[in-house]
């Protein structure tokens, strides 16, 4: 990905343009250009094949991208899930363990950290839990992106941390649940119907409209950049999205929960 990046980066140089320049011609977002330029974002093949016939590069970059070990088209580190998030325009989120990170409190936060099998010691509990509280920030944008969340209802009644912990973060999370880029929907216990039983997931939509999903497991996390894998997982939270409550509901079902606190 980084050599993809330097060459795209020699071949725009070499067209005299500019990041910028390069962006507005090809009626991109600039900051796509910079993060693939700098080896950050997948470059896939039919913004390759844009850049090669755009640059007279004679199919140099999409060969490159053809020839892609699997391990680069995929990155695996939640860093760069982190730095999407930050710039997606559209986030929708299936949670069934934990609530997302995007919604949870300090408190619920750092038992959550503290639950990690082998331990985290203190000092990586408070950089974590820094840097998953310092992502929420762009729920309180002037322009936040588009935020969905799917939960299941037993993460609801999750005690992590103890009755406190729990109560605030049910407090929090009606707050959040509030703010008008942000819908919350439920899939209860008795939903007959259940289209998420493989596991949590996040879809995201970048500023050029470039579709992803994201998905974490117990040993490692899986970025998904083909179209017909990400079209499944977007199946996926659609039909979730009608076997969940809708979100007058869940709210109702959120405000009983706070009423038994």
């Amino acid at each position: 990905m980084k050599m993809l990046g330097r060459q795209l980066a020699a071949a725009r140089r070499a067209k005299g343009l500019s990041q910028p320049g390069l962006a507005a011609a090809l009626n991109i977002h600039e900051e796509t250009v910079a993060s693939i330029e700098q080896g950050r974002r997948v470059l896939k093949l039919d913004m390759a094949e844009l850049f090669d016939e755009f640059l007279e590069t004679k199919g140099m970059l999409a060969a490159g991208v053809a020839n892609l070990p699997e391990v680069d088209q995929f990155p695996l580190w939640a860093e760069e899930y982190i730095e999407q998030e930050r710039e997606a325009i559209a986030l929708s989120l299936y949670a069934n363990q934990t609530l997302p990170g995007l919604l949870q409190t300090e408190a619920y936060a750092r038992a959550v950290l503290r639950e990690r099998v082998p331990a985290y010691d203190h000092e990586e509990i408070e950089t974590k839990l820094a840097g998953r509280l310092g992502r929420q920030e762009i729920l309180q944008r002037k322009s936040p992106p588009t935020v969905s969340f799917i939960i299941w209802e037993p993460v609801l009644h999750l005690v992590v941390g103890g009755p406190g912990v729990k109560a605030g973060q049910l407090r929090h999370l009606r707050r959040v649940a509030d703010l008008p880029c942000v819908s919350v929907q439920f899939l209860t216990l008795d939903s007959a119907s259940h289209a998420g039983l493989d596991g949590p997931f996040v879809l995201l939509e970048t500023p050029d409209h470039q579709h992803l999903a994201y998905i974490e497991g117990q040993r490692g996390s899986q970025w998904v950049s083909d179209a017909d894998e990400v079209s499944i997982l977007a199946r996926k939270y659609a039909m979730l999205r009608t076997q969940a409550l809708n979100t007058d509901h869940s709210m109702g079902l959120l405000d009983s929960l706070l009423g038994e606190q």
